[in-house]
C-alpha cells in the first residue's frame, strides 16, 4: 500500500512538472510573437525611396479631413490627404493610402503596416511613448455636436445621458477622466459614430471641434453647442518609435512648406469651401510647425 502511494505521490509530482513546462513554453511563445509584432522594423527612408511608394494611414470616412468617394479613391479634397499627396510629390514616390481606425493608429506603426500616420492625430503625451510625433500642421480641441432641438450647449448637461465617441480618440480618455458620470457609446468607425447619432441612440457627439462643425455644417438639424472643450491641442504626422531619419525628413518638409504658406492652401482647397464663414484658417492652421 506504501509503495502505491509513493508511486501515485511520483507520477502527480512529474504532471505537475510538466504542465509548468508547457505553460512557460507556451508563455515563451505568447510572448515573443507578441514581441516581434511590437517591434516589427519600420523602413528607413532609403528603402522607401527605392521601392517608389510610401503607405500612409489615413481615415476613409472623416469629411473633409481623410475620406473616399463612391468609387473608393481618396479625395485630394481632404485636409490630411492633400498634405500626403504633397509629401509623397516631395519624395519622388507614389503613395498608397491604408485606411485605418482611431485606435488602431499606434499598431499599424508598431506593426509597420504603414509609414506614416496622417490621420488627425493629435499629439498626447501617452501616445507620444509609443509613436514620434513629426512637427504639428493644425491646433484643434474638443467640441460636441447633438439635435438643434435638444442642444447640449453645457458640458455638465451631459451627466447621465450617453455621449458618443471614437475608441481611442482623445474624446473617449478626455471623459473617462473628467466626466466619468456620462455614459459613453463607443465606436471603431467615425461612420459608425454619427450614424448613431443620426440614429438617436445618443444625446449628442464628441470628437474634434474642426470636425463636429464640418458634419452640423452638412447635416440639418444638428449643431455644436459646445465649439471647444479642455486644452488646444495639436495635429501632427507620426511615424514609428526610433525611426528617426524619416521623422527629420518630415520636419524638414513642414518647416519647408512653411515658407510656401501651404498649409493655409491646404485649408483653402479643402476645409474653406465647408466651413465658409463658421471659421478661420489663422485660428487652424499651423505652418512651419511654429504654434502661435
Amino acid at each position: 500500500m506504501k509503495i502505491v502511494k509513493r508511486f501515485l505521490a511520483i507520477v502527480s509530482l512529474l504532471l505537475i512538472v510538466f504542465a509548468a513546462g508547457c505553460s512557460t513554453s507556451k508563455s515563451s511563445t505568447t510572448k515573443n510573437s507578441s514581441s516581434a509584432t511590437s517591434t516589427a522594423k519600420a523602413r528607413s527612408l532609403d528603402a522607401i525611396k527605392k521601392s517608389g511608394t510610401i503607405k500612409i494611414g489615413v481615415f476613409s470616412d472623416k469629411k473633409p479631413f481623410g475620406y473616399v468617394d463612391d468609387k473608393g479613391k481618396y479625395q485630394d479634397q481632404g485636409y490630411d490627404v492633400y498634405f500626403a499627396n504633397r509629401l509623397a510629390k516631395d519624395l519622388g514616390v507614389k503613395v498608397k493610402y491604408v485606411s485605418v481606425d482611431p485606435a488602431s493608429r499606434v499598431e499599424y506603426l508598431t506593426s509597420a503596416k504603414v509609414d506614416i500616420i496622417l490621420a488627425n492625430f493629435t499629439v498626447t503625451d501617452e501616445r507620444a511613448k509609443q509613436v514620434d510625433f513629426a512637427l504639428p500642421y493644425m491646433k484643434v480641441a474638443l467640441g460636441v455636436v447633438s439635435p438643434s432641438n435638444q442642444l447640449i450647449s453645457d458640458v455638465d448637461a451631459l451627466e447621465g445621458k450617453t455621449l458618443i465617441v471614437g475608441k481611442g480618440t482623445t474624446a473617449e480618455t478626455y471623459f473617462e477622466k473628467h466626466y466619468p458620470k456620462v455614459n459613453l457609446l463607443k465606436f471603431d468607425q467615425y461612420s459608425e459614430a454619427y450614424q448613431a447619432l443620426l440614429d438617436g441612440r445618443g444625446d449628442a457627439l464628441s470628437t474634434d471641434n474642426t470636425e463636429v462643425l464640418a458634419w452640423a455644417l452638412e447635416n440639418k438639424g444638428y449643431k455644436v453647442g459646445i465649439t471647444s472643450l479642455g486644452d488646444t491641442d495639436t495635429i501632427a504626422p507620426a511615424v514609428q518609435k526610433g525611426n528617426t531619419e524619416l521623422l527629420d525628413w518630415i520636419n524638414d518638409e513642414i518647416k519647408s512648406l512653411g515658407d510656401e504658406n501651404f498649409f493655409h492652401e491646404d485649408y483653402d482647397k479643402t476645409l474653406a469651401p465647408v466651413y465658409g464663414d463658421a471659421a478661420r484658417a489663422d485660428d487652424l492652421v499651423v505652418e512651419s510647425g511654429e504654434v502661435d
